[in-house]
């Protein structure tokens, strides 16, 4: 059951997707033809409350599940990374979404979503949102696929316009074509939240959607003309773009990592970029970090049970090896216990 509202505030709050990723634990192998999956909480705003909370924020999430195991399951993970689910509620007449994916590092990873006829977090209303804690966080994360459907459109919107700018609200961009019938469909949804957001954070692709420009200087600066203070544009083997309205603009590269699963990595980022935010850092200093964080989960298994500590991101921030990954279960057969390794695609 959701615990009373505690009056101390929320380092972040986010808002909007969550599910079960099911994740084969063999790499290169077409799913058609894996035996053996991972099972994982899953759902970007929900992996990066986790991964804020690894690096020590309070942190909550605001979603709705199914009314089943799944659901279930979810909560009990949440819980375990320390991430508030008071406001996680259940959908009694839809199943918790669930998320397979295909491992073919270094950079093509199909995501298949089942979350249909729609998905449970989909279905987040205006009337039960608790608007001060929405106000009173220090971060509030949300996501364009929270404005595809309503009611989870005008709920998010009227979070948005609740928290009137106060501390750092971004918008992930989180471009998913499955979720609208075409990218002119979005754009109006996404620039009333734009309106709204201090910070936006995607990559080419997304920005285009969101702003009709796809190369990076372009973008940050008609994000900037759109109403935020601060462009994130990541580039993947480009690095990343952040330009600040008060005129400060960094170029990162990326971090060398050996690439096992990249769909994460962007989670990763978003955590750490709301840690660093809130500790004050320079620009620079707060997207290097970011890009570490990223950079872990990407030589990494899982989405969320992958997510650095501090001191693991700090440590490939500075050139070290990616730490041994957590995320892989432990031994439970032939696939279990080791590092998954590439085998041959078969034709």
């Amino acid at each position: 059951m959701p615990q009373p509202y505690a009056p101390q505030r929320y380092d972040v709050i986010t808002m909007g997707r969550i599910g079960v990723d099911l994740y084969p634990l063999r790499v290169g192998v077409p799913l058609a033809e894996v035996d053996t999956f991972g099972r994982y909480l899953g759902g970007s705003p929900s992996n990066v409350a986790v991964a804020a909370a690894r690096l020590g924020r309070r942190t909550a999430v605001i979603t709705r599940t199914g009314q089943d195991p799944f659901g279930e399951y979810l909560h009990e993970a949440l819980r375990a990374f320390g991430v508030d689910d008071r406001w996680v509620t259940s959908v009694e007449d839809l199943p918790t979404p669930v998320a397979f994916c295909e491992l073919f590092p270094p950079d093509h990873f199909p995501l298949y979503f089942y979350r249909r006829p729609t998905a449970p977090d989909l279905c987040i209303r205006e009337g039960e949102l608790e608007r001060e804690p929405i106000r009173a966080a220090r971060v509030f994360w949300m996501t364009g696929t929270g404005l595809s459907e309503e009611p989870s459109r005008t709920a998010t919107l009227a979070a948005l316009a609740h928290r009137a700018a106060s501390g750092t609200t971004v918008f992930d961009l989180d471009w998913r074509p499955m979720f609208w019938p075409d990218p002119a469909a979005a754009r109006e949804h996404y620039a009333k939240a734009l309106a709204h957001a201090t910070v936006a954070v995607g990559n080419p692709q997304e920005c285009e959607v969101a702003t009709g420009e796809r190369e990076p200087h372009a973008a940050a600066d008609a994000l900037l003309a759109a109403g935020v203070e601060l462009a994130v544009v990541k580039q993947g083997p480009e690095g990343v773009l952040a330009a600040h309205r008060d005129g400060t603009r960094v170029e990162v590269p990326p971090v060398a990592v050996e690439v096992v699963n990249g769909l994460g990595a962007g989670d990763a980022f978003g955590g750490a970029l709301c840690h660093g935010l809130l500790a004050g850092w320079p620009l620079e200093r707060v997207v290097r970090f970011a890009n570490a964080a990223g950079a872990v989960v990407a030589a990494r298994l899982a989405c969320s049970a992958a997510m650095p500590y501090e001191e693991e991101v700090e440590q490939v921030a500075a050139g070290g090896p990616v730490p041994p990954d957590p995320s892989i279960p432990p031994p439970s057969g032939p696939a279990g216990g080791t590092r998954p390794e590439p085998e041959e695609r078969v034709p």
